[in-house]
């Protein structure tokens, strides 16, 4: 058996969920491996990202810049679906392999099953909020393959009428990155992104796409909460969704703040350093969600984007109040509780991700997908 396997990538964030996959099968003799790298990987504003990819020593990274502006995702759906068509119809690849609920995810799914290639959803089948989640579904019913991350995840594919055969639970792929050896120390990432703190939070805050008209409003109570606060916190941008700008904006007013580190990015792993010796982290960002209860830190969530999504003890969720945001970091200090939860999976997604495409039932399953109704 050889095949030809495409992993597209858009964001930092997925890219840290598809690594563990595309490392495992690198430097199988039997997998051709190739990576399409657009989206923000490509924006100097957010880190251009492509340099991380580029340092992980991975072969065939085939680029394409697909951003419009923030207003127009539909375009940066429209260009990213003519860049990808073009690269299929070159290389000819046997999987398409995309993550998530981007419109790059979207558009390889588009593509894929358009020109009849086997396309494989990682992370298929979940609940958050927003525009994600519509578009995540829609990615889903595009794709031939399910790598999900739970049983839960699964059940949601079925009652979408996706077939058994075609779904794979294996997990979170970033559980393989937390629990692995490949993390640097807590000084080495200190001294990598230059943070002063001793102690501090990680904030992230994304556009909430659905609440556009809010926005202005969320962003002036995030940032007014944070400074009352009096915590010194490492201060991500946001992803370039809809709405991005008007949080870049209000960001202007921190510069000069010594309580505020903020990063553009961060590289997975070093994220992932900084997550697991954080106080706590605060926003709207899934890692509150997925990664943080494995490690036991806790969340302060706000607002609605995360909505759906799985909740633990080690997370609070209130709306995007300056007052509702000091509360709940004052409720956090003196709680040493890192009660730590699993829903994700243990850390083998990679195992059980090649496992699987090593089985002929993957490569005979239908390209003209079925529906199973269940009714």
């Amino acid at each position: 058996m050889y095949k030809k396997i495409v992993f597209l990538t858009g964001t930092r964030a997925d890219f840290g969920k598809l690594k563990p996959l595309i490392q495992i099968l690198q430097n199988r003799s039997d997998f051709e491996v190739h990576l399409f790298v657009t989206g923000m990987h490509l924006n100097p504003l957010y880190g251009y990202t492509l340099l991380e990819i580029q340092k992980s020593g991975f072969k065939n990274i085939h680029t394409f810049k697909n951003t419009t502006c923030e207003t127009t995702m539909e375009l940066t759906l429209a260009k990213t679906i003519e860049g990808f068509s073009s690269f299929i119809k070159q290389h000819q690849p046997d999987l398409i392999v995309v993550h998530g609920d981007r419109v790059e995810a979207l558009a390889g799914a588009i593509v894929g099953s358009l020109n009849n290639r086997l396309v494989a959803h990682v992370e298929g089948g979940e609940l958050s909020g927003t525009i994600d989640e519509l578009i995540r579904h829609a990615v889903s019913k595009l794709s031939h393959l399910h790598f999900v991350s739970n049983e839960e995840a699964k059940m949601r594919l079925l009652q979408m009428g996706e077939i058994d055969d075609s779904i794979a639970v294996i997990g979170s792929p970033d559980v393989d990155v937390m629990f692995s050896n490949t993390l640097p120390n807590l000084e080495t990432a200190k001294s990598y992104y230059e943070i002063p703190f001793e102690n501090y939070a990680i904030a992230l805050f994304h556009p909430i796409t659905t609440e556009i008209e809010q926005m202005n409003v969320y962003v002036k109570e995030w940032v007014k909460g944070l400074i009352k606060t009096d915590k010194k916190y490492l201060l991500v941008y946001p992803n370039n969704d809809l709405g991005s700008s008007i949080i870049l904006k209000e960001y202007e007013k921190l510069k000069g703040n010594s309580n505020f580190r903020i990063l553009p990015s961060l590289r997975f792993e070093y994220f992932l350093t900084l997550l697991k010796n954080a106080d706590f982290i605060i926003g709207n960002s899934s890692a509150g969600i997925r990664e943080a209860p494995y490690y036991g830190v806790s969340t302060i969530n706000i607002g609605s984007r995360q909505k759906n999504r799985v909740s633990h003890i080690v997370i609070q969720n209130i709306v995007c109040l300056s007052d509702q945001i000091v509360e709940a970091v004052e409720v956090l200090i003196g709680n040493n509780n890192r009660e730590i939860v699993q829903p994700f999976g243990t850390g083998k997604s990679a195992k059980l991700f090649l496992s699987t495409i090593l089985g002929n039932k993957t490569w005979n399953i239908n390209h003209q997908k079925q529906f199973l109704d269940n009714s």
